[in-house]
């Protein structure tokens, strides 16, 4: 009898198995061989009355009358006989075969034809309030137009689109699917690995319907409106069962939590596969941000760890990372969660509990823990309060509350820290890396050391040789913001070992906290157009950022590198005192006003008093007998004195009036002069507080001493060069003054009289080689303009505006007169670039040698700062002479130099910077018309260095780490675009003539070159 009893339920469901798949059949069979809609939809109505709560009025409006009898002739089964209909037809073939039919067959053909609730009830029921999972199973491949065979493609993909439209959007079908997992009442007969496979597969035809969507596809079907619907639906689901159960341990949450977890996990994976992290957690943040600040206001007993891992609608958040299996996708999920939480504002403890939620029961995980202690800490750059969140979780393994109460994990902060300073004081991770990965991993070890204490400082290996390695490399960079980091870990680690005498290196850092951002948490835009096109300037600035703006390079910095050029006008506030001074007490009262008083009373004024007269001290006798510098000799023999302050003082003061005033004995001594203004030490003969004034007056001496005899002076200026007898900061200062010269004598102003001789022949007192200025009344004043109808800019034009007549609308004619020789209106002054002809002299003894290893020189290596300096004056220097002849000659010998592997991949970016910046100076230089004389005529020495110009700043955009060589190469690049363009006109300009028609050099040009003396 028992056995008869288990036989009848199985012959009772194999006897509705075959009514099902027999009342398919017949309406497959009569949708066959239809011909008219209202036969389809009766078809339809036939198995959908067996399956849903359907109500034959709702369909009745939709067909003819003559077929309207048809539709209550139909059968309709009981609740629960609809139940077991349903469930057959969708977990056993017949929807599989059916949905075929209505996909393809009834789509391409009939549905057009249906009306509207006749479409609703008889043909969207099947989807709408079917299975979630075998929906998506046979809808998701109808979007790929192979699918469709020999029907219509555009309507049955159209209507698939539809589909998913309704069901998985607008009637929450996913939510529906999280369902059916968590029960398991789908698969009952299925193994583990078979419900694993089938959740999988789901998961994997969801996340693809964006990409297999058509761009004329309904716009929720876009990635970011149709994951941030699925991420919201999954969430929803998975929290309505983790609030059905009280109790964890129970069997029953497990059951029903492993299948929603994992197949949540699955989707999430494949979502973040396909580059939409940032959409899913921008539904899952606010939504985990709610409950953990609800628990940390919360007043429980209760540790917050407890109450997120026993608190129903909690413990999800504990499981949905986990589920996530692929490595990658969890790393992505981890670094785009840092990030969006950045901008929502959220505390350390907050960061800290949200990264603990996700990734508490993973992280012994050997892929996660290198993600959080090698990728987060070395590879990646993330916001400072990120980087405290990462330590905390990740190093230290407590709260921001209990890391105060050395309840951390000191093997693990000694393990990070030792891992940060071996990244940290490799040079070559400040030559190779950019500043923000410098910035970030200077503040990831600063931020560490900070945690520790002397005892776990002692057990970090090699700890104190590392530190102190990377410190000194530091100290010696002519970035100032890299020497910042250098003077920040310094501090933090004299903390440790004595906190009662920490180590200021930098006056920023006299604050008990330290600015971890160095000034750059929101990183600043630079037109790379600007880099060279704009003024002039060289004098020092360091700012946080090291940006080189218009044609700056950085200049060095006071630590390890002398400061070779400050623009200050401070006033000294020490005076001297002298000790045997007779002091009038009655005169100290008057101070202020003689202070203030431009002239000296009268010695008879009635209104002085008895009691200013003072008696005669023959102690001034001395001082008054001094005598003063009027001669370049005493200066020169003044400032070779050291040992002397007072007199080094005074010829500093007096050097530049007597070197402008151009004496003849000048050019006898400029090369004495030059070297004793380089050799001398300011801060030896000056006093305290007044270094700055001296050093200035001393480089304002030399740019005058080079602007006035070039040849005699530079001649000087190039063997201290490379002496061996200067230091770093003399060759810097060497290579300030000559850029500061060069560029005086490209601005030379020469003053022209008001005075103009008497005209011999015309009574105007305008000059004859000037237009007249005979015309109309109304007409405007002649102005000088270039000329554009010449390759070169040898001659000069006038051009003014006449008034317009009567029966004239518009400006009138522009008058232009050509002449050979330059005029202003103004004619009292006017500027004359004076430097091109000693162009020569600036550059060439410079470029020589500079790759040579002597004794105390090392350009190439030790002494880069000064390689990357001399570049820049190089730069400096051919800028000057832009559009000259000169111009034209330098460039080949120069871009040689640049060429060299030595210099152009030089290991430090700071000589890569000025590469680029000189690069640019040459672009600017060179004139279009020359450009395309050496291209014309095959110049291949100047054609192959511009081409170079070209690939090398387009290879250092592309891959330079360095955020200025990336600008600076976008700037280059547009320049070279610019030069191109301006040579191509040339050449069109020039197209009537031959390509040895277009010459550099006038016939008429008598211009001299001047070479320098090269017989050192």
């Amino acid at each position: 009898m028992a056995i008869e009893g288990e036989e009848s339920p199985r012959k009772k469901r194999a006897e509705l198995e075959r009514r099902v798949l027999e009342r398919v059949e017949h309406v497959i069979s009569s949708i066959d061989d239809a011909k008219h809609v209202d036969q389809v939809i009766i078809a339809l109505h036939s198995l959908a009355v067996c399956l849903f709560p359907l109500n034959p009025d709702s369909v009745s409006g939709s067909v003819d009358e003559k077929y309207r009898d048809e539709l209550g002739a139909v059968e309709i089964p009981s609740q629960d006989e609809k139940a077991e209909w349903w469930r057959v037809f969708y977990k056993g073939s017949g929807f599989r075969v059916f949905s075929r039919v209505l996909l393809y067959d009834v789509a391409s053909n009939w549905l057009a034809c249906f009306p509207a609730s006749a479409r609703k009830h008889v043909y969207d029921a099947f989807f709408v309030d079917g299975c979630a999972t075998e929906i998506v199973h046979v809808v998701v491949p109808c979007l790929q137009p192979g699918e469709s065979g020999s029907y219509g493609s555009t309507a049955v993909i159209s209507n698939a689109e539809r589909l998913l439209v309704i069901c998985l959007l607008d009637n929450d079908l996913v939510c529906q699917m999280t369902r059916e997992f968590a029960g398991n009442c789908h698969f009952e007969d299925l193994s583990h690995e078979q419900v694993k496979k089938a959740i999988s597969a789901t998961s994997q035809l969801i996340t693809s319907i964006p990409d297999k969507a058509r761009r004329e596809a309904p716009a929720s079907l876009t990635p970011r409106l149709f994951f941030k619907n699925l991420t919201s639906q999954l969430l929803h689901g998975v929290e309505e069962w983790d609030l059905k159960f009280v109790d964890e341990s129970d069997v029953a949450y497990n059951n029903h939590m492993n299948g929603v977890i994992l197949f949540i996990g699955e989707a999430f994976a494949r979502i973040s596969r396909r580059g939409s992290t940032d959409i899913m957690l921008r539904e899952m943040i606010p939504k985990i941000l709610e409950q953990v600040r609800s628990v940390l206001s919360s007043t429980s007993d209760l540790a917050s760890s407890e109450i997120f891992e026993s608190r129903p609608g909690f413990r999800f958040w504990l499981k949905i990372i986990e589920a996530v299996n692929d490595s990658h996708s969890v790393e992505r999920i981890a670094e785009e969660l840092l990030r969006q939480l950045a901008t929502q504002k959220v505390n350390e403890v907050e960061g800290y509990w949200i990264l603990w939620m996700l990734f508490s029961r993973i992280y012994k995980h050997p892929s996660v823990r290198f993600t959080f202690m090698e990728k987060f800490l070395l590879w990646k750059v993330f916001p400072t309060c990120c980087l405290i969140w990462i330590i905390h979780f990740a190093v230290l393994e407590c709260p921001p509350q209990s890391a105060s109460s050395k309840s951390y994990n000191a093997r693990s902060l000694s393990d990070a820290v030792h891992n940060l300073i071996v990244a940290w004081s490799r040079r070559e991770f400040v030559q190779s890396s950019s500043t923000e990965q410098q910035i970030y991993v200077t503040a990831a070890l600063g931020l560490c050391l900070q945690q520790m204490t002397k005892e776990d400082l002692d057990a970090t290996k090699d700890a104190l040789h590392l530190i102190l390695q990377g410190i000194s490399c530091r100290l010696e960079n002519p970035v100032y913001l890299i020497r910042k980091m250098a003077s920040s870990i310094a501090l933090v680690f004299s903390k440790i070992i004595d906190p009662n005498n920490p180590l200021y290196l930098d006056d920023s850092c006299q604050d008990e906290t330290i600015d971890w951002d160095f000034g750059l948490a929101t990183p600043r835009e630079v037109s790379a157009t600007a880099i060279v096109l704009g003024e002039e300037k060289t004098q020092e600035r360091e700012s946080s950022s090291n940006q080189i703006a218009g044609n700056e390079i950085q200049k060095s910095g006071e630590k390890g590198v002398h400061v070779s050029k400050s623009r200050k006008n401070k006033e000294s506030a020490f005076n001297i005192i002298d000790p045997d001074e007779i002091i009038d007490p009655a005169e100290l009262n008057n101070e202020h006003t003689l202070q203030e008083g431009s002239d000296y009373e009268s010695d008879d004024s009635e209104t002085s008093s008895a009691s200013s007269l003072q008696p005669y001290d023959l102690t001034d006798d001395d001082a008054d007998l001094k005598r003063k510098f009027t001669q370049l000799v005493d200066v020169v023999g003044a400032l070779r004195k050291s040992d002397d302050a007072e007199g080094v003082e005074k010829a500093l003061d007096v050097a530049e009036k007597l070197i402008r005033a151009s004496p003849d004995e000048l050019k006898y001594l400029a090369g004495d002069l030059g070297k004793a203004l380089v050799q001398v030490r300011c801060f030896e003969s000056t006093v305290e507080g007044e270094e700055d004034s001296a050093e200035e007056r001393r480089q304002k001496a030399l740019v005058g001493l080079i602007a006035t005899r070039p040849l005699e002076s530079l001649e000087s200026m190039h063997k201290l060069l490379y002496s061996p007898n200067v230091d770093t900061s003399q060759r810097i200062m060497i290579l300030d003054v000559m850029t500061d010269a060069a560029q005086e004598l490209a601005n030379t102003r020469i003053l022209k009289s008001e005075h103009r001789p008497a005209t011999l022949i015309s009574s105007s007192n305008q000059p004859w080689f000037t237009p007249r200025n005979d015309g109309p009344p109304g007409a405007g004043s002649w102005k000088e303009i270039s000329s554009t109808e010449t390759p070169l800019n040898w001659s000069y034009s006038y051009e003014r505006e006449l008034p317009s007549k009567s029966s004239q609308t518009r400006k009138g004619k522009t008058q232009r007169w050509s002449l050979k020789h330059p005029t202003h209106d103004s004619q009292l002054e006017w500027s004359q670039n004076s430097f091109p002809q000693y162009a020569a002299v600036f550059m060439l003894p410079a470029m020589q040698g500079h790759d040579q290893k002597r004794h105390g020189v090392d350009l190439l290596g030790r002494d880069f700062v000064v390689l990357g300096k001399l570049i820049h004056t190089l730069g400096v220097c051919i800028k000057c002479a832009a559009m000259h002849p000169e111009a034209s000659v330098l460039a080949a010998p120069l871009l040689d130099m640049l060429r060299s592997r030595e210099i152009s991949h030089h290991a430090e970016a700071y000589v890569r910077r000025s590469v680029l910046f000189t690069a640019s100076c040459i672009l600017v230089a060179l004139h279009p018309s020359f450009v395309a004389s050496a291209v014309a005529e095959g110049n291949i020495e100047t054609s192959e260095g511009l081409d170079w110009i070209h690939r090398w700043a387009l290879k250092v955009a592309e891959s330079d780490t360095d955020r200025d060589c990336h600008t600076l190469a976008v700037g280059c690049l547009q320049l070279h675009a610019e030069m191109a363009l301006q040579a191509s006109r040339a050449l069109e300009s020039s197209s009537s003539t031959t390509a040895q028609g277009i010459t550099l050099f006038p016939v008429t040009s008598n211009t001299t070159i001047k070479i320098p003396f090269l017989n050192s």
